[in-house]
């Protein structure tokens, strides 16, 4: 399938809200208890679109998924590594729309002097992991127990691509 993958701006903040709002209500894919709402949805393409970058792909005019980099952590010596995510809508799950933002996230993020890329992925969850692990990702090791979530406690598994 062809996607158009482009910047996100804040007229796609309702769209990946609505994307996401799963991932937070009815899994453990994110940590996050309370979904975001457009607004703050918003907020978060315009400060990772302009530290790092926020991307969607966009299929018959409608949102599909999007994907972005943020910051690795605080510290200075880590401002050359990001971490990644990518989100795809239900009904767009499987038809290459995680691959073809990460075609285009990971290379722009390399532009950007970014050297080495983290995906952390609560498990268990093989579609993520083939996803990331496709793009070149390799695991690195797994936070046991770190999140309480849907009554149970969860690992992240983190897997690593030098850009």
């Amino acid at each position: 399938m062809t996607f158009a993958i482009r910047d996100a701006s804040a007229a796609d903040a309702a769209a990946c809200a609505a994307i996401y709002r799963p991932h937070v209500e009815e899994s453990w894919a994110s940590f996050e208890l309370d979904a975001p709402d457009a607004v703050e949805m918003a907020e978060r393409i315009t400060s990772y679109g302009t530290s790092h970058a926020w991307l969607v792909a966009t299929q018959d005019g409608a949102v599909a998924g999007y994907a972005y980099g943020s910051a690795h952590r605080a510290r200075a010596a880590y401002a050359s590594s990001c971490d990644v995510a990518v989100y795809v809508a239900a009904d767009r799950a499987g038809q290459g729309v995680g691959r073809a933002l990460y075609a285009e996230l990971l290379p722009r993020l390399s532009r950007h002097g970014f050297h080495a890329a983290f995906a952390g992925i609560a498990l268990p969850n093989a579609a993520s992991i083939a996803l990331h692990e496709g793009a070149g990702f390799t695991p690195i090791g797994v936070y046991r127990e770190v999140g309480w979530k849907l009554g149970a406690w969860r690992d992240v598994g983190w897997w690593q691509r030098l850009l």
